[in-house]
């Protein structure tokens, strides 16, 4: 709290905090720091909603036309604020600390599962993703508030808000950063969030750029389809049921994403 209230950022500046129902004596220590800091606001959610839920209550009672966002486990170098505001002064939308620094502390074991989700998520964006999740950004308010009902209100919130502006033509910079060890324990499970994050990474893509999806799957059939083909006509010298399963396969998952993407470009002329 003290190192981002001695940051001399050069404008207004406003301090949201949200207490998302915590059980320790984080209310306590809050309530202190009121008193101390004039501009620092204080929001209670009464019960843990979430991450993101946290963060878009924060946007919504946001006075300015940017907000940063950091997590207070002290792994992020609060002092690159600065360079993502010079980026979105620049005319990026959103600008993001990238954990790609000299001295980034991530668990070992977490590292195979990150690089995997960031090359899905930039093959399925289209560009190259250099991290996903950073809790370090700047956004311009509004192009959180445009995606707010898609936000989720868990730690899905930073994976969803960049592959929206991604596959929706914003401008997203990336700013290298370290990133700390961290200040208590993780609330991720590696397993379990592993598999969430893969579901919302398809799930945000379908929603906005559903061939991505549906065109390797299509194009992976087809190529069962002529090998089964090949095996049946060359070989067994009749038509199996498995080559017959495969063209409907491929008719309907081809059918299903033409109509998906159709739905997509004709919800963006509203």
């Amino acid at each position: 709290m003290r190192r981002l209230a001695g940051l001399e950022l050069g404008v207004p500046v406003e301090l949201l905090v949200v207490e998302d129902g915590s059980t320790d004596r984080t209310r306590e220590r809050l309530a202190a720091l009121e008193q101390e800091f004039p501009f620092l606001t204080v929001m209670e959610h009464g019960v843990n909603r979430g991450y993101g839920a946290a963060l878009k209550t924060g946007f919504a009672a946001a006075k300015h036309d940017v907000v940063v966002i950091t997590d207070a486990d002290s792994t992020y170098p609060e002092d690159r604020i600065v360079d993502l505001l010079a980026r979105i002064d620049a005319g990026a939308e959103m600008a993001v600390g990238a954990r790609t620094g000299d001295r980034v502390h991530v668990p070992l074991i977490r590292r195979p599962a990150k690089w995997c989700l960031r090359k899905l998520a930039s093959y399925l964006a289209g560009v190259n993703i250099p991290d996903l999740n950073s809790g370090l950004r700047a956004f311009r308010r509004d192009l959180v508030l445009q995606y707010r009902p898609i936000l989720p209100d868990g730690f899905s919130f930073t994976t969803t808000i960049t592959l929206a502006s991604l596959t929706n033509a914003h401008r997203v910079d990336y700013v290298s950063i370290d990133y700390a060890q961290r200040s208590g324990r993780s609330k991720i499970a590696p397993i379990k969030d592993t598999l969430r994050f893969t579901a919302l990474i398809l799930r945000t893509v379908l929603y906005f750029n559903p061939l991505k999806v549906f065109y390797p799957v299509t194009v992976t059939l087809a190529l069962a389809l002529v090998a089964s083909l090949i095996y049946d006509l060359f070989y067994l010298k009749n038509l199996g049921d498995k080559s017959v399963l495969l063209f409907v396969a491929v008719v309907q998952v081809l059918s299903i994403g033409l109509i998906a993407d159709l739905i997509d470009k004709k919800s963006r002329l509203r």
